[in-house]
Formats: C-alpha cells, sequence, structure tokens
C-alpha cells in the first residue's frame, strides 16, 4: 500500500536511505523509535508493514492481558475480536502512525491502573502504569493527557482510590515521553507555548468545532476529512457507530447491578474524554483519532453483548444468540467492504507518488536531490530527495536557499496543473506527470 504523508515524515527521521523530512509542531518522536529496527537499515515497505502487523497484534494482546482477572477471558476475547475487526483497525494497525498505539496504551494502562487499586501490593501492575503512560506520551503527548485524565481525578479526588505509588507511576511515565517534547520545543520551535500555538494553528486552530459530523463522514473509508464535505455515508455503514454507546451503556448497567461498576466506569471515562477533542475541540476529521476510544469502549461492549446472550431466558437464548451472531456478521462484511475501497484507493494514489518519483528520476532529479511544492514531502520520500517549503505549516527554507541548491545538486518544484510555480522557478523547464505539473532546474540535465 505505499507509505502516506504522515508515514514518510516519521519514517524518514530513522530512515538511512532517504533524507529527514519537516517535523512539524504536533509530532512526536514515538513512531519513528517504534519503526526504527526496521527503517534504519530496510527500504522495504513490506517488511515494515509485516513488522507493524505483528507488532500490533502483540501490543493488543498484551493490553487486554492487562486486565485478566478484571473480566472473564471470554470478555476480554470478545473486545480484542470487535476491536480488531473495525476497518479503521484493520487499516492502521500495519501503518507507521501513532493513534493506534495510543490506543494500546490507553487499554493497558486502564487495566494495569485497576489491577492496581485492587492489590496494593501488585508492583506488575505500577510497572505497567508506568509503561502504558510512557507509550502514549512517546506516540501524542497531549492524547495522553486527555486519556489519564480521569485516572489522575480518581487519585485526586477520591480518598479511597488514592495511591501515591500509583500516581508517581502515572506521571513518571506519561513525563518520559513529554518531558522529550517538551525540550525539543524550546530547540527547536522556541518553547513550549510556540509549539503549542504551531501545533494548534497546524490543526486548524483548537477550540469549540463540532465534529461529530465530520467524523461520521470518515465512517465511509475517507482517510483524512479536510475540508469535511459530501454526504453522510449510508445507514448500514455507520450504524455500528450509534449501536457502540447503547451497548456500553447496557455494559455500564451490567456492572452496576453485578457491583462492579468501577471496572466498567473508568474505562467509559477515559474512552470519552479522549474522544472529546477530535469530536468538539477541531474543525476536521480522520478515522483514526477515535482508535484510543473505540479500544476503551470494547470490553464494555463486548461485556454487553455477552451478557445479552448467556442471561436470556432459556428459550428466548437461542434467539438472542442467532440475532447477536447476524448482526455481527453484517457488521463485519460492512467492515471489510469499506476497508477494500479504502485500501484500493490510498494504494492508486501512493502509486501516482511513486510514478512521479519515477518521472523525476528519468528527467535527472536523483539523489541527492531537492523538492518543494505540492505533495513535496511524500514524493522527496519515493525520490530519495530532501523536501523543502518556503511558506505553509511547513516552511523551512527560503527561495534563496533553493536558488543555490540548485547551483549543486538536482531540483523540482511541484504544483497542480492550474496552480503557478513559485517566482525562482517559472523559467525552469515544465513536464506534466498525472495530476502533477514538474518543474526542473536547469542544473537537474
Amino acid at each position: 500500500m505505499g507509505l502516506g504523508w504522515d508515514e514518510t515524515v516519521y519514517v524518514s527521521q530513522v530512515s538511512g536511505h532517504t533524507p529527514a523530512a519537516f517535523f512539524s509542531a504536533p509530532r512526536a518522536r514515538g513512531v519513528s523509535l517504534l519503526v526504527a529496527p526496521i527503517t534504519s537499515w530496510s527500504s522495504s515497505t513490506e517488511l515494515l508493514r509485516v513488522y507493524l502487523a505483528l507488532l500490533s497484534g502483540l501490543g493488543l494482546f498484551l493490553a487486554l492481558r492487562a486486565w485478566r482477572g478484571l473480566f472473564p477471558a471470554r470478555v476480554l476475547g470478545a473486545a480484542g475480536a470487535l476491536f480488531a475487526t473495525l476497518w479503521v483497525t484493520v487499516f492502521y494497525g500495519p501503518q507507521a502512525m501513532p493513534n493506534y498505539w495510543v490506543a494500546i496504551g490507553a487499554l493497558a494502562a486502564v487495566g494495569y491502573f485497576l489491577r492496581a487499586q485492587a492489590d496494593p501490593h501488585d508492583r506488575a501492575a505500577l510497572w505497567g502504569v508506568g509503561a502504558s503512560a510512557a507509550l502514549m506520551a512517546w506516540m501524542r503527548p497531549t492524547d495522553t493527557f486527555w486519556a489519564a485524565l480521569p485516572l489522575l481525578a480518581v487519585l485526586v479526588c477520591v480518598h479511597r482510590w488514592r495511591r501515591p505509588g500509583l500516581l508517581a507511576a502515572l506521571v513518571v511515565g506519561s513525563a518520559t515521553g513529554t518531558a522529550q517534547w517538551i525540550v525539543e520545543a524550546y530547540v527547536g520551535f522556541g518553547g513550549l507555548s510556540e509549539r503549542l500555538a504551531a501545533a494548534s494553528g497546524i490543526q486548524g486552530g483548537l477550540g469549540w468545532n463540532i465534529a461529530v459530523l465530520d467524523q461520521l463522514r470518515t465512517l465511509g473509508g475517507r482517510s483524512l476529512c479536510r475540508p469535511c464535505a459530501g454526504s453522510i455515508p449510508a445507514t448500514p455503514i455507520i450504524v455500528w457507530w450509534f449501536v457502540l454507546p447503547l451497548l456500553a451503556a447496557l455494559g455500564l448497567a451490567v456492572a452496576v447491578r453485578a457491583r462492579r461498576t468501577a471496572g466498567t466506569l473508568l474505562p467509559l471515562a477515559c474512552a470519552t474524554t479522549v474522544a472529546v477533542p477530535y469530536l468538539f475541540m477541531i474543525g476536521y476529521a480522520a478515522p483514526r483519532f477515535l482508535l484510543p476510544c473505540y479500544a476503551l469502549l470494547a470490553i464494555p461492549v463486548a461485556d454487553a453483548l455477552i451478557h445479552v446472550v448467556t442471561v436470556s431466558m432459556r428459550k428466548r437464548r437461542p434467539v438472542a444468540a442467532a440475532l447477536v451472531t447476524l448482526g455481527l456478521a453484517g457488521h463485519l462484511a460492512v467492515q471489510y467492504a469499506v476497508l477494500d475501497r479504502a485500501v484500493d484507493r490510498t494504494t492508486a494514489s501512493h502509486r501516482d507518488w511513486a510514478r512521479t518519483a519515477a518521472e523525476l528520476r528519468r528527467l535527472g532529479v536523483r539523489p541527492p536531490c531537492l523538492l518543494t511544492g505540492h505533495l513535496a514531502i511524500p514524493i522527496a520520500f519515493y525520490a530519495g530527495c530532501r523536501s523543502v517549503q518556503t511558506d505553509g505549516h511547513n516552511a523551512n527554507t527560503t527561495p534563496a536557499d533553493i536558488l543555490g541548491a540548485a547551483q549543486r545538486l538536482p531540483v523540482a518544484a511541484l504544483t497542480t496543473p492550474k496552480g503557478q510555480p513559485p517566482a525562482f522557478a517559472r523559467t525552469w523547464e515544465q513536464h506534466q506527470v498525472g495530476g502533477l505539473r514538474l518543474h526542473v532546474a536547469p542544473s537537474a540535465g
């Protein structure tokens, strides 16, 4: 499926085969560290995908193990199956992206947190809380805050839940990744407030923005909805999104009746807070943003479904089991139909980037080389070039620097067919490739 735009940025930071792309303010280094064991010595996308697929499966298994003793094994198995068969989970699990790993960290953190509360002498649970928080923080520090907010609240506000060691594990684990992000803010962005402001600007300005309908639009297989326009997908594609909170509420009711409320209420609270910024605070949407929410909801939802099947009256039990089975089968069919379309669409766009890179090489733009302009970041990765921009969120150079580089190495500027090239490239040789126009500096020949 080729590497996507964001993936090329993360992978290029540790790749031995292409220059590092500009690392913008919202990004964190966790994904780059995750892929480094492969990308530092191999440029094979297939090998990277297999590595991440195996690692993501192992991560989900370990996160579910954190809940052993809190729920029956059949509930945990069902929860893993529900989460692992969402099209967005299958799509992003083998990708070099952070959101899946925030989901794994959040799921494991809540499980270990509950175990540590139940047994203050469980040292393994304390280490698990710290490691899970660290995983989230290295991937996305801001998501860590939202995911851990209910955990911090009960530690501070509920007297019988106060555990100094547990609070320390949560804070220290979160600090490992967050501290690196803060240090980098002062080194590369002028300070923490400047980096936060830059990150907010890249995301369209954080504030009161209701993005619920935008998230609904992404359920049809759109990896990014910005600007988010178009119709809502058909009912069979989005119905699971509305059934999910109902089943979660049923799971909470089951837990209250069984007098184990905390084990269900806490993951529901964390799922709610981690979804808040992506539903109500940004003006665009991507399905991967809600992966942590789906992972945390999976256990209460699985508990509710198993309760429906096993606790029904003996005469009604076969009917309940049949209805649940049919519903899940239909849900699975829809998820994989959406997945198939999403993969086809993504693969086609990435192949276009590869073809453009091949054409650039044919025109003489070969490493070491420099690209700027529209889609320069991913295409530069495919071509083995360095990417730069003179304006926008990824600005990291000036026109004078680009002209100076053109005297030493091959340089090209990319535009859309109707777009105007930058002033310094208006006299450069033009070539049309697919949906792009290539402006190649004379020195490339």
